[in-house]
């Protein structure tokens, strides 16, 4: 695969001056397109060290208007990165609608060096390759365009640049222990990383081999490489156009589902709810503070039809914890900045740090509930949402996040007293709304699609617990009591 980037390509420099200024019009012009387009773009520049991977990111930022782009460099993840899923870094740099983001240092940075000095394994490597391309496939179904660039060295090329650059005082700083090190085992780097690319060049974000060792065929082709991959994304979104506006669906419910199976005149009485919330939220808060000593943290999501108790469920589970240690998301409509990132971009953003909890009022599932049945995005997005969730959450899991997802269940009688209780009662108006007797008017299409949700992406890591709702004080119990029996599994 390498040996194709070793054949000694160069640039003269009257060629040089000759193209870069048109190179750079084009750049231009392109960048101004992608701005008026609904695209955004990740480059990705990997390689050897010595490759020039900064030097590249410097000459395209004098190319472009820089205020366009952003550059990350991705080194030793912080505090902050290293109690959070390996992915969360990188969610939170994706760029929004219009930009590019630049990677030096990427999701197969980590991989390809752990695996270069025995860690992990195979299985391990492989699976993080095959996570790789599910993310950047993901990007790409959400108009990301995913350019990923390899700057390659020989072995003696790679030493001769590394020499040249600690022999000179003005660009010693640039060459590192960590270089040399690296250096020493250029085999087994080539053959890792030889791996890595065959197995995550893919058509939505294959990889581009460049040799690096002329400065100006290096810049001038990665460039180059840019500009295509901006010109091509920016003609295949206008093709796309509007042929695919989405339509809203409207499922019908199975006769007997696992929805309107539940017993839900299942209730409690006042006085044994009292008692037995006292000693659950007892539990819960002492389980709460154990996530801390155990470097865990926990996720919490509530769905269910307007006005299940979601709110009040919630609220129990509040004054349970210390204040300091758990935040609620509200979801509601997308804001123009998360209208601008792909879907999950902002559920990733607020994921709690180990020793914290954080609760969802309504989720990531909205995209196969209420984006589908109204008809806010494509059928294919919403059918491809179900894997990309449950990868999502198989994340969250292996990093030690506990996850627990409630469905609260009432019945259409139930909802209807609850509904004109909102409009009676002064202090409830702001709950009810025009949009929540339009929901109720698509019950049966809701209740189909929260089925088959629930069907697909109840999974051991991530379950789906479902709620007898009708009666708030048997909800309200049986969350807290699910909570507690939920961190007693995980903690131990």
């Amino acid at each position: 695969m390498f040996e194709a980037a070793e054949v000694g390509s160069a640039i003269d420099k009257k060629t040089w001056e000759r193209e870069v200024p048109k190179l750079r019009a084009a750049l231009l012009a392109a960048q101004r397109e992608l701005a008026a387009s609904r695209l955004s773009v990740v480059l990705v520049v990997g390689g050897v060290e010595g490759a020039g991977k900064a030097e590249v990111v410097n000459e395209l930022l004098e190319w472009v208007d820089a205020r366009g782009v952003q550059v990350h460099a991705i080194g030793e993840p912080t505090d902050e990165e290293a109690e959070r899923p390996f992915y969360w870094r990188f969610w939170r740099r994706l760029p929004p609608t219009g930009r590019m983001a630049v990677f030096v240092g990427s999701w197969y940075s980590e991989p390809i060096i752990e695996h270069a000095f025995g860690k992990g394994g195979d299985s391990r490597f492989d699976e993080m390759m095959d996570r790789a391309v599910a993310f950047e496939t993901m990007l790409s179904n959400e108009r990301t365009v995913v350019v990923k660039v390899w700057l390659h060295l020989s072995k003696e090329a790679q030493h001769k640049r590394l020499k040249d650059l600690d022999d000179d005082p003005a660009t010693s700083w640039r060459v590192t222990k960590r270089d040399w090190k690296f250096a020493k085992r250029y085999d087994e780097f080539r053959d890792i990383c030889e791996t890595a690319i065959s197995k995550t060049s893919s058509a939505q974000a294959p990889w581009r081999i460049v040799e690096a060792a002329d400065r100006r065929y290096r810049d001038l082709t990665v460039g180059r490489i840019v500009l295509d991959a901006i010109r091509e994304g920016v003609e295949r979104d206008r093709a796309a156009g509007e042929n695919a506006k989405p339509t809203p669906e409207a499922p019908k419910p199975r006769r007997s589902n696992l929805i309107n199976r539940l017993d839900l005149d299942k209730a409690i009485e006042p006085g044994e709810y009292d008692d037995r919330m006292d000693r659950l939220q007892g539990r819960f808060g002492r389980l709460t503070r154990k996530l801390y000593t155990d470097r865990r943290s926990m996720a919490i999501v509530f769905e269910g039809p307007d006005a299940a108790g979601k709110g009040g469920a919630i609220r129990r589970l509040q004054r349970s914890m210390d204040a300091r240690a758990y935040q609620v998301i509200s979801v509601a409509a997308p804001t123009d900045e998360e209208r601008q990132h792909p879907y999950l971009w902002r559920f990733w953003r607020f994921l709690p740090r180990q020793g914290r909890v954080t609760i969802y009022d309504r989720s990531w599932y909205g995209r196969v509930l209420v984006e589908r049945l109204e008809g806010f995005c494509a059928q294919a997005d919403w059918r491809r949402a179900y894997s990309e969730i449950d990868e999502f959450e198989a994340q969250l899991a292996e990093s030690g996040v506990v996850i627990l997802k409630f469905w609260i269940a009432i019945s259409p009688e139930e909802q209807l007293k609850r509904f004109k209780d909102r409009e009676t009662t002064p202090y409830k108006q702001y709950k009810i709304g025009p949009d929540d007797w339009r929901n109720r008017a698509k019950w049966d299409a809701y209740e189909a699609a929260a089925c088959e949700m629930i069907e697909r992406t109840s999974t051991r890591h991530a379950p789906w617990v479902l709620v007898e709702g009708n009666d708030k004080l048997w909800a309200r119990a049986k969350v807290l009591k699910t909570a507690c029996k939920a961190l007693e599994d995980a903690l131990g």
